[in-house]
């Protein structure tokens, strides 16, 4: 038994080493595509706005205009350069003398492997002075998403904090399994008997649980601490099963179902991280002298990848609508609220008018806003593509001591017979999401005692009508 102990010590040390450093290696390339993604977001609203021609040739110019390549560096403490398409540098965040002692360009290799690749991306490896060094290469895209320079992103691997946490693991684990040595075989064979009995027992009644009948509670005359612990939390899972059947006997829906999203949000979101590690792990041992293996791989990892993703915004999206959050209240200006609200969208087509510039209530403002960022992101996706005129109109209006906000659009409409079933929990007509938000915003609303409504046509357009009760009083 002690054999088998020191067996098994000294392969769960090895498993968790490499654990440790596999984290350590996905946190620092995760780390770095999200840098990558911020800058490269950063760059195409540059670009969006620069009053220079879109050339390669004016990369310097447009980012040298108010140090923008700088600013862009210290928001996220990375350094940036740019190349062109042959690999010749064209701007850069560092300070010229420091330029001087580098390269002027990159290799020819890499340029080739950048502009060849899938997605237009590739990461360098290296180690200098014992230190990892990964370095990002993409390409830059003008408005008319032609190519238009490569972008170079250095970045240094720091593993000291996860050293530190495992040489602390170590020690923790060396302690543990040194005590368990001493205390296993003088408890061995005292326990071994009065356990069986009392588990063979707990076993035969979770056996013959079931929710739809009376089930017994487990009674042990004598028991060890840890028995006695499951026994309990078997008997309090009979009287909560008892307590639930009660609720949906009276009618508590609302209250089970919440109780229902949290358990669902918390068993979903619980294998997302082994998953995705194990989908990277696959990836990256697999046997690659398969000529088509490697596209046959990236779709099976992208597709697993993707599936992972949406289970994520799933569990979030129970969570969201089982905690709501408790109502801040203060005196707003509902006019700049949702004159506020709206500023996130970037869809010249949306437009806001009001009656007045200025409407008060007691209100969350963060409650207000994301009424509005629903009602206007529904709107925005019910216009389709081929619609040549589109318009969100949002107005808001004082009518007998109460405040009108309307959200009108010329989408698609809503169909006669999905009419019903809008603010439903858990119904979409969309390809993603899970249907919440306008069951969310309902609940708030009717949280002031206020009313929502809509009227659609379809082929014609929907519009949403909110009617909050004007409450100045505290």
């Amino acid at each position: 038994m002690i054999f088998l102990t020191v067996i098994s010590s000294i392969l769960i040390a090895s498993v968790s080493i490499i654990q440790f450093r596999n984290e350590a290696k996905d946190y620092h390339q995760e780390r770095l595509e999200r840098k990558e993604t911020a800058i490269k977001e950063n760059i195409n609203y540059i670009l969006k706005n620069t009053t220079y021609p879109l050339t390669t040739e004016n990369i310097p110019l447009i980012f040298s205009e108010r140090d923008k390549i700088h600013e862009i560096s210290d928001i996220h403490a990375l350094e940036i350069n740019f190349y062109d398409l042959n690999g010749k540098l064209l701007k850069s965040s560092k300070s010229s003398f420091a330029i001087d002692d580098e390269p002027k360009s990159i290799p020819s290799h890499i340029v080739r492997l950048v502009l060849s690749s899938m997605d237009k991306r590739y990461v360098e490896v290296s180690e200098i002075n014992g230190i990892k060094n990964l370095s990002s290469y993409s390409e830059i895209k003008d408005l008319q998403f032609k190519p238009l320079a490569i972008l170079n992103l250095p970045y240094i691997e720091d593993d000291g904090y996860y050293e530190r946490e495992l040489r602390k693991f170590m020690i923790r684990f060396g302690q543990v399994y040194a005590f368990m040595l001493l205390l296993s075989g003088v408890l061995a064979y005292f326990l071994s008997s009065f356990i069986t009995k009392s588990i063979k027992t707990i076993s035969d009644k979770l056996t013959e649980t079931q929710l739809n009948k009376k089930n017994e509670k487990i009674e042990l005359e004598t028991s060890s601490r840890e028995i006695g612990l499951l026994v309990e939390a078997y008997n309090n899972m009979v009287d909560e099963l008892e307590e639930s059947a009660v609720k949906l006997a009276q009618g508590e829906r609302e209250q089970a179902w919440r109780e229902m999203a949290k358990q669902v949000a918390h068993e979903v979101k619980n294998p997302l991280t082994p998953m995705r590690l194990t989908v990277q792990s696959f990836q990256r041992k697999f046997d690659e002298n398969d000529p088509n293996i490697k596209q046959k791989l990236d779709d099976y990892t992208k597709t697993l990848l993707q599936q992972i993703d949406i289970m994520s915004s799933v569990a979030n999206a129970f969570s969201n609508f089982a905690s709501m959050p408790a109502q801040q209240n203060e005196l707003i200006n509902v006019v700049e609220v949702v004159s506020l609200g709206l500023e996130i969208f970037n869809e010249n087509y949306i437009h806001f008018e009001s009656t007045e510039k200025e409407i008060f209530m007691l209100m969350d403002r963060t409650q207000l806003i994301r009424i509005i960022t629903n009602l206007v992101k529904n709107a925005t996706q019910a216009i389709s593509n081929e619609n040549s005129n589109p318009i969100v109109l949002i107005s808001v209006s004082e009518e007998n001591s109460t405040v009108k906000i309307e959200v009108k659009d010329n989408g698609i409409g809503i169909s006669d017979e999905n009419k019903m079933y809008v603010f439903e929990p858990k119904f979409t007509t969309k390809n993603s999401g899970m249907g919440l938000g306008l069951g969310i915003i309902k609940k708030i609303i009717e949280n002031y005692n206020g009313t929502i409504t809509f009227e659609s046509e379809q082929n014609k357009g929907t519009t949403f009508t909110v009617l909050l009760p004007l409450n100045t009083n505290e």
